[in-house]
Parts: structure tokens; C-alpha cells; sequence
């Protein structure tokens, strides 16, 4: 395991000035600050994690989101302390825990293919930590069963992880991380080898039992939806950095940059140029399919609406909704979000005016590396 060079002055200054702050607030349940990981050396070396900076309040939902490649799992991984950094210090609960093993810190992991024992049934499974820390039989059985029950497995105790389904060996994962009583839980794609209905009901589960417990989880995923439906915050990861905090309505209606508006949900961005042009502002903006309208030639707009025509690339049925894309006179693609009502006539080829609120339109920083440039490394 590599190990990580000398925490600097710069550095420690920071840690310094981060716990003076928090003294006249809540600890953060984390820290991370100016967090670094390398891979290789000399010309062969890449950048993994970027001098992070970050915060997570004791009790959130925090979720890390981003494509393969952007960062997240390896930030996670030096939360845990299965990676040591490369330059940089976390701390929990004020305490820096750069250099600890995992075994030294107040946290437990969930990984995406649960890691069970099939040998053993789901208490003994449960149990099996508390075990190893020397707990006694009696008190292992209680605090298990009272775990079971938190997760809604009561009853279920003497199966083997084989003959249960995917959510509920989610569920038994999630207890066995949970009945340590860890300050935070830490959860890397727990859901990605579930099927979509599956996973939406674990969604719902996942956030039920993070309220029911009281305690810090911090959720990588690579799933917009998931960060969004759960989360209290979102951190947005491209190229080893964070590009934007916030929650998850901050996270999608009000994009900071242009990356974030193109991998979190679907976005029109508009160029600087066509930005001036209908707008009167020279720099990107982004633009939500939803908040276009596709209205008649002849439609009078409000003193606050914007308007441009182009011609139809292909309309795409989705029941309610429909997703028309219009090609504009510069070349560029505007997609719009509208009922399907009202829609049968408009074909491919046909000239189509696209309108919506002046507002709607938010200006964005222009992002080095968009999703489509991104390596596979996480």
C-alpha cells in the first residue's frame, strides 16, 4: 500500500483553521481537505483525485456523483482507509484519520456485491462483526435482532444469503454494517447490480433506514436518479475534482458549470454565441427540456418569453411525454420536454418554433471535460 507523503504546513494549516471553524457549529461528520491520489509515476502517473476539499454535516445523506473515471470511488476508498492519499488529510469527526487503518476508524463500508458469508445464515452474518470485536453471545444476538428489525427482516434470521433475493441481501449487508454502530456508513453502488424495479425499491428502503438510524451515509453512484431521490446533498465529481455541492434541486435547477448540466438529467447548452444572440448575455446558459414549449408561428409571446425556429430531427414518443429535437440555423439541437397531446402532426423535417421563459435560461461555466471524454478508472 502506498504510503502518503507528510501531511505539508499548508496543509495542516487548513486542518487547523477547519476545527477552529467548527467550533462554533456542529463537527462535521467529515472532512476532506485538499485531498490527493496519484497512480504511477513520472510520465505514466494520473491524477485520480484533485486536492478535494469537502464537508459532510453529521446525519446527512451525502451522495458522490459522477461518471466512471471522475474520482468518486477512490474518495470513498480513502474515507475507509483502503486507499492511503497522496497528498491531502481526512478527518472524522474533527480527528484526522489520514494514516489510521480502516479497522481504526468509526466507519463501515457496503459493497456492491454485498460480500456475505453464504455459509452462515443472515444472523450469524449480522453477528459476525460484533463477534470479532469480542462482544459477548448474548448481546450479539440482541443488537442483531434489533438490527434485522430496523432493515424489515425480522423473522429472517435462520435463512442463508442464498436463498433470499437481491434486496433483501442488500438489506442484510446494511445491517451487518449498521449493527457496529458506526458514526458513518459508507455505500459504493449498492444498488447497481439490482434490476431497475428493484432498485427504485430499494431507493425508498435505503432512505427510510438512513432516517431510522440517525446516521451519516455517504452514497457513491454513478445514477443521477439515485443521487437525486435520496440525497440531502450532492457532490458532482468530473476529472478528479468536485465542480459542484448542493442539493439535489440546487444540483439540477441551477447548474454551476456545463458538465453538471449535461450529466445530471437531460440539458440544452446553449453556446456563448447563441447565448448573446437570444439572451443578450456572451456566455453559456443552460436550458431544461422541460421548460421549452413547442408553440404555433402565429402564438404572441410575453414580454418575458424567448423564441427561436427551427426545423424537426425527429420526435420521440414517450407516452404523456414526448422529447422533440430541433435542429437551429447555426447547426445546434434544441431538445424540448412536452405533452404528447397535440403532438401527431409534427414529423421529421417540419419547421417548429420553440419558446420558454427568459428565466429558465441559466448561465453556466464552461466545463474542460465533458461526460464523453471521461477515462473508465474509477
Amino acid at each position: 500500500m502506498e504510503r502518503p507523503r507528510a501531511v505539508s504546513e499548508s496543509v495542516a494549516s487548513t486542518i487547523e483553521s477547519a476545527r477552529a471553524s467548527a467550533s462554533d457549529r456542529s463537527t462535521p461528520a467529515i472532512q476532506l481537505v485538499r485531498l490527493r491520489k496519484t497512480f504511477g509515476a513520472g510520465d505514466g502517473t494520473v491524477v485520480a483525485v484533485d486536492d478535494v476539499d469537502l464537508e459532510i454535516d453529521q446525519g446527512e445523506f451525502f451522495s458522490l456523483l459522477g461518471p466512471s473515471g471522475s474520482g468518486k470511488t477512490t474518495v470513498l476508498r480513502m474515507i475507509a482507509g483502503f486507499e492511503l492519499p497522496t497528498g491531502g488529510a481526512v478527518l472524522l469527526d474533527g480527528v484526522d484519520v489520514t494514516q489510521r487503518a480502516p479497522f481504526d476508524r468509526d466507519v463501515n463500508t457496503v459493497f456492491q456485491d454485498y460480500a456475505l458469508f453464504p455459509h452462515m445464515t443472515v444472523q450469524r452474518n449480522v453477528e459476525y462483526g460484533l463477534k470479532v470485536k469480542g462482544v459477548g453471545k448474548a448481546e450479539r444476538r440482541k443488537r442483531a435482532g434489533e438490527m434485522l428489525d430496523a432493515v424489515r427482516l425480522s423473522g429472517f434470521g435462520n435463512r442463508r444469503p442464498t436463498e433470499m433475493s437481491g434486496g433483501q441481501r442488500q438489506r442484510v449487508a446494511l445491517a451487518r454494517a449498521l449493527v457496529n454502530q458506526p458514526r458513518v456508513l459508507l455505500l459504493d453502488e449498492p444498488l447497481g447490480a439490482l434490476d431497475l424495479k428493484l432498485r427504485e425499491e430499494m431507493q425508498g428502503e435505503l432512505k427510510a433506514i438512513q432516517h431510522d438510524v440517525g446516521i451519516t451515509f455517504v452514497f457513491v453512484t454513478h445514477d443521477q436518479g439515485e443521487a437525486l431521490s435520496m440525497s440531502s446533498r450532492v457532490a458532482v465529481f468530473n476529472n478528479g475534482r468536485i465542480e459542484q455541492v448542493g442539493s439535489p434541486r440546487d444540483i439540477y435547477e441551477r447548474p454551476t458549470t456545463s458538465f453538471v448540466a449535461s450529466f445530471v438529467g437531460t440539458s440544452n447548452v446553449l453556446s456563448a454565441a447563441l447565448s448573446e444572440r437570444l439572451l443578450g448575455v456572451a456566455a453559456p446558459h443552460t436550458l431544461r427540456p422541460e421548460r421549452i414549449r413547442v408553440v404555433d408561428a402565429t402564438h404572441v409571446l410575453d414580454d418575458h418569453d424567448v423564441a427561436i425556429d427551427g426545423v424537426v430531427d425527429d420526435v420521440h414518443y414517450l407516452g404523456a411525454e414526448s422529447r422533440v429535437r430541433a435542429r437551429l440555423d447555426d447547426g445546434s439541437v434544441l431538445i424540448a420536454a412536452v405533452p404528447s397531446d397535440g403532438l401527431a402532426a409534427l414529423i421529421a423535417g417540419q419547421p417548429v418554433r420553440l419558446a420558454w421563459p427568459r428565466r429558465a435560461a441559466s448561465a453556466v461555466i464552461e466545463s474542460v471535460v465533458q461526460p464523453e471524454q471521461q477515462g473508465e478508472n474509477q
